[in-house]
């Protein structure tokens, strides 16, 4: 029954699939259901289907919901045949995504690679449910011009226009607007996830495990880093074969450029795999994962700038990387110092010590260690700080530095009367890198002397091996002066899939940690028992219950001179590093100036970090020449890499009231907040 109750002048349709068909489908044609999520779209098509084939005439349907489909599996595109009351999947496209807005255009090439396998007959197009934005305005067109659709049935509620009515009165279409079902309703996102994960492990049910060398099949989509392998454990992959999908399915691991699949199905050769961001979580559950720096950073004035004060030191970069909170707490242009605050430890990491009058007392009360790249009075000059902020019942903090360290510190120590301190003075163990080694101190306040201890070896450049994270250094030149570059390694994070746990039927217990043990020093043969008595491989249970998550590795380094030495053996310490914190000191037209002195220029830096394949650049302890005008920095470091960290406007930094800094030191102050997660 057709009426046109609204004011914009269209058909509007009951929700009954005979009126529909009378008024739409009298003969065989494309028709897209268009709609918001939970509007119904994949509901009607079924009914109209039902209906369809009762009357004797064929009915296809080509599901262009990747992430939510009516039929076959997540992550691809894929055309069925309406059979007894159901939809039999004929042929499917992979996408490798849950996400139709962000690869809408990967979305509608699959739909149109698919629409020529259609044979004749009434097709139904069940369309995402993307209804708004720029995104939506495109699929809409996309998939029209794709499909060959020559009908709309756009669902909405009752008394609404349908969404994007302008766009959809645009296209070259009959358009009708049909009624939403009052108990339509959009499903939430863990339903979403079930029911997707279910759809997912019923498609690859047989389960078929294959290899393929990475090296000889092009790689397309956005597959991610090969160092980092553990990143692919879990997601969706499709192999293709002369642009044909042959074969969808998940990934087990990848070692040595050999990745090893569970299949849909059996293939015999592939040229092509796809991956893109179709992923299974820690709990079973198939996802988007999330981009590997995709934590966020934020640019913030440093936490007691006001309009009154005189120096601005840029802006105070504070952000997320993997498991620890960072913070340069004196900006981009002010004395250095990075604080690394690990989470749910009460633990904090220093990288050099310039001015840290800017942290808590309390911050220094759980600092452990903290590594110094040189002595200049802009990287040690906040001792004094630590020092006084440590007087009382504290453990030995460790100072980790270049030859010489020792005898800085010892200058600090002895250039204050101690005479009411006693035993309650701040005590350090001071470790100097000479090549291979360690050459370690121990000094106290109120003591004379510095104490000699024990040498300790350096292998591969490892200063502080611990559970959990490990420290690497490497000494560069800054001009005559022996500087150390740092790298924060984490471990792996070692996930147990709870869905597979419950599906063997074990219970959690000791033999968990002792699994993960077993990963973390790769000892992999070793057998584990289990709570139901049996034993397994190491290697083997792995395979079946872990999901392996990248550690995140962050790199410091700053003041170095551009040599081809300092160059080699950095962008060696920061290859596929997370995030990279380096200095960029002077543009590239002082080029000069950064020589005689020994330091990095924007382009050196850009370039460093592009040849070491870091995730992101964080460039940092830029020159006050440069005060007034940051962003010069910034856009001739992004010619160089495009993975920098830019801010979205330098503005922010340039406030002029009270008033509009208040939200932003509280934000600061909400930051270095005790036992922030």
């Amino acid at each position: 029954m057709v009426s046109t109750k609204f004011d914009y002048d269209l058909p509007v349709l009951a929700l009954n699939a005979a009126d529909i068909i009378a008024a739409v489908m009298q003969h065989d044609r494309r028709v897209l259901l268009f709609g918001p999520m939970g509007a119904g779209k994949s509901t009607l098509a079924a009914r109209l289907a039902d209906a369809i084939v009762a009357s004797n005439r064929s009915c296809w349907c080509l599901n262009a919901d990747p992430g939510s489909p009516a039929f076959g599996a997540p992550g691809f595109v894929s055309i069925a045949k309406w059979q007894k009351e159901t939809w039999q999947v004929v042929d499917y496209a992979g996408l490798c995504t849950l996400d139709a807005g962000r690869f809408r255009l990967p979305l509608v090439s699959a739909v149109r690679s698919l629409v020529q396998q259609l044979p004749e007959g009434m097709v139904l197009i069940d369309g995402p449910g993307m209804a708004r934005g720029i995104a939506g305005r495109e699929l809409l067109e996309g998939l029209v011009e794709a499909t060959g659709a020559d009908a709309v049935l756009a669902l909405t509620e009752e008394d609404r226009p349908p969404s994007l009515l302008d766009e959809l009165r645009a296209l070259p279409v009959e358009l009708f607007v049909v009624q939403a079902a009052a108990e339509a309703v959009r499903p939430g996102k863990r339903v979403r996830a079930r029911r997707r994960t279910e759809q997912w492990d019923a498609h690859i049910t047989k389960g078929i495990e294959q290899q393929f060398d990475l090296t000889r099949v092009n790689l397309i989509g956005t597959p991610p880093p090969l160092s980092e392998t553990s990143i692919w454990t879990g997601r969706q992959v499709a192999l293709l074969q002369a642009g044909r999908t042959v074969a969808m399915g998940e990934v087990q691991h990848v070692e040595k450029n050999v990745l090893t699949a569970t299949l849909s199905n059996e293939i015999i050769d592939a040229d092509t795999l796809l991956i893109r961001d179709a992923a299974r979580n820690t709990n079973g559950l198939i996802e988007t994962a999330k981009p590997f720096a995709g934590e966020r950073f934020d640019y913030l004035p440093p936490a007691d700038v006001l309009p009154s004060v005189e120096v601005n030191d840029g802006p105070r970069i504070a952000g997320r990387v993997g498991s620890a909170d960072v913070a340069l707490v004196n900006g981009v242009f002010g004395d250095a110092l990075l604080h690394l605050r690990m989470r749910h430890q009460r633990r904090s990491l220093l990288f050099d010590l310039g001015n840290g009058s800017r942290l808590p007392a309390r911050i220094a009360h759980q600092v452990t260690d903290v590594f110094i790249s040189h002595a200049h009075m802009d990287h040690i000059g906040g001792f004094l700080w630590l020092l006084r902020s440590r007087l009382g019942d504290y453990p030995s903090c460790r100072l980790f530095g270049p030859p010489g360290l020792a005898k800085h510190i010892e200058g600090f120590l002895q250039g204050i009367l101690w005479d009411r301190v006693e035993d309650s003075g701040a005590s350090f163990e001071v470790m100097e890198l000479h090549a291979d080694r360690l050459k370690r101190f121990h000094l106290q306040a109120a003591y004379a002397e510095r104490q000699l201890l024990d040498e300790i070896e350096v292998v591969n450049g490892i200063l502080l091996n611990e559970p959990g994270f490990r420290i690497r250094g490497v000494t560069l030149d800054h001009h005559g002066t022996p500087v150390i570059a740092f790298a924060f390694e984490p471990d792996k994070q070692i996930n147990i899939r709870k869905d597979r746990l419950e599906a063997r039927g074990l219970g959690p217990g000791p033999w968990l940690n002792e699994l993960k043990q077993n990963l973390l020093s790769k000892n992999e043969t070793a057998m584990i028992q289990l709570p139901d008595g049996s034993e397994a491989s190491t290697r083997s249970l792995a395979d079946e219950l872990v999901l392996i998550m990248p550690g995140k590795k962050l790199v410091y380094a700053t003041d170095l001179a551009d040599t081809e030495n300092n160059r080699q053996q950095l962008i060696k310490l920061a290859q596929h590093a997370h995030t990279f914190f380096c200095e960029a000191a002077f543009i590239e037209a002082d080029a000069d100036h950064a020589a005689r002195n020994g330091h990095l220029t924007t382009r050196a830096c850009g370039e460093i970090a592009t040849e070491a394949g870091v995730s992101r650049l964080v460039p940092f302890h830029f020159s006050r020449r440069y005060a007034d005008n940051p962003q010069q920095l910034y856009d001739e470091i992004k010619v160089y890499c495009t993975q920098v960290l830019m801010p979205k406007s330098m503005t922010l930094f340039e406030s002029t009231t009270a008033k509009d800094i208040e939200p932003i030191i509280e934000l600061n102050n909400k930051i270095e907040e005790d036992g922030r997660d």
